[in-house]
């Protein structure tokens, strides 16, 4: 055989060898998530370190240490946060399983789904729905609880991140993979202690604000301790992302997460903040990991009031004269 001919079959082997390279990324991405709890990163229970009951919020340096940390849970719950050889390889694997060819291929029907942080449970049914074909009847049995789950899906238990779904998985097969994942991610770590200090219901309508009020994890503790603050004073919470999720609750609405105009403040609804004190009967969207400790560990701060800049960094004030200020300051007038 002639160099000709054998540089044809080094071309060939090649690029033989890439295929099946790219054919193996979503197999790899998949044997991860399906083992991901064994490769978490490792600690017990949730630090908590304020305290409802006493309006306190305590600075421990040990928990800000850990929560500083980009490793930490704060960051994504698991050991590829932050990191961008993880985040490339997830992309790209992501970018072959969704091509048309790649579900053609012998990939035995898995899909990849992904739940956004923030998103209604309404909005978690759609995904899972579009991706294993889904008809209206079946979307809203998969939000429905099953009648001997221990663990009902209410809105705020769809824990965010990247599911290994197979077509032709039922409602209750989907129910049954999320469930686990929240049982592994946040009941788990969740223990008595902090249950009493801090019921998991008010940390999940908590964090479910924060998710919905900031753009990155950077303003979620600070924010926190606003939201704290405001309870601890008998103020109104007065969070906007509330009304969206009132608004969005009446039929008439074609958007989950709608615009807020001045009116809304007068909906008639228990999640209307601006009208009702306390918090909102249940958790308006589905908080990550990150947006559930900090509403566990808020920053001790004196701050009332506070806006997200075009740029999406968190700004605060003490008093209302010098938030407005704040405001025109980045905004105009």
């Amino acid at each position: 055989m002639g160099k000709h001919g054998k540089r044809i079959i080094y071309v060939a082997s090649f690029v033989s060898l890439i295929f099946v390279l790219v054919l193996l990324l979503p197999i790899f991405l998949k044997f991860y998530i399906e083992h991901r709890s064994s490769l978490s990163t490792a600690f017990s229970e949730f630090p908590v370190t304020v305290n409802p009951k006493d309006k306190t919020i305590t600075e421990d340096e040990k928990v800000n240490e850990f929560l500083a940390n980009k490793h930490s849970l704060l960051g994504a719950t698991v050991i590829e946060s932050g990191n961008f050889l993880w985040n490339l390889f997830e992309n790209v694997a992501l970018s072959i399983a969704n091509t048309p060819w790649y579900e053609n291929t012998a990939s035995v029907g898995s899909r990849f789904v992904t739940i956004q942080p923030g998103m209604r449970k309404e909005q978690v049914a759609n995904t899972f729905g579009d991706t294993l074909k889904w008809n209206s009847k079946q979307k809203k049995e998969f939000i429905t609880p099953i009648g001997s789950s221990t663990l009902p899906l209410a809105e705020g238990s769809f824990t965010p991140g990247l599911y290994s779904v197979m077509m032709g998985m039922t409602p209750g097969e989907a129910q049954a993979i999320i469930n686990e994942r929240f049982s592994d991610e946040v009941l788990a770590h969740y223990g008595t202690a902090t249950q009493k200090i801090v019921p998991l219901n008010e940390a999940l309508i908590i964090a479910s604000l924060i998710q919905r009020e900031t753009v990155s994890t950077d303003g979620m503790r600070l924010l926190s301790g606003i939201m704290w603050n405001r309870l601890f004073l008998g103020m109104n919470l007065q969070i906007d992302s509330t009304l969206q999720y009132a608004k969005a609750n009446k039929s008439t609405v074609t958007s989950w997460w709608p615009k807020v105009v001045p009116n809304d403040k007068y909906i008639s609804s228990p999640f209307n903040t601006y009208k009702y004190k306390g918090l909102p009967p249940t958790p308006i969207a589905n908080p990550s990991v990150a947006a559930i400790l900090a509403a566990l560990n808020p920053i001790n701060t004196s701050c009332l009031f506070y806006f997200n800049d075009k740029t999406g960094a968190f700004h605060c004030s003490d008093d209302y004269t010098e938030h407005v200020l704040q405001i025109k300051k980045y905004y105009g007038n």
